[in-house]
């Protein structure tokens, strides 16, 4: 019976909920690439410096 009570309880949330629309959801989509690739470019170049620096100084 808690069981029931429980998954009423979650779909009384779910229609509660606001879902963001489809310009919302690819805005969203591009900032998050967006800024992975400039993590990651980041991190490539921090490496990069790193490993030049162990050579220079080995």
């Amino acid at each position: 019976m808690r069981l029931f009570r429980f998954f009423k309880s979650v779909g009384a949330e779910m229609k509660q909920v606001s879902w963001p629309g489809v310009k919302q959801t690819r805005h969203d989509t591009g900032t998050v690439v967006g800024i992975s690739v400039l993590f990651a470019i980041f991190f490539a170049v921090v490496d990069w410096v790193v490993q030049y620096g162990l050579k220079f100084v080995s």
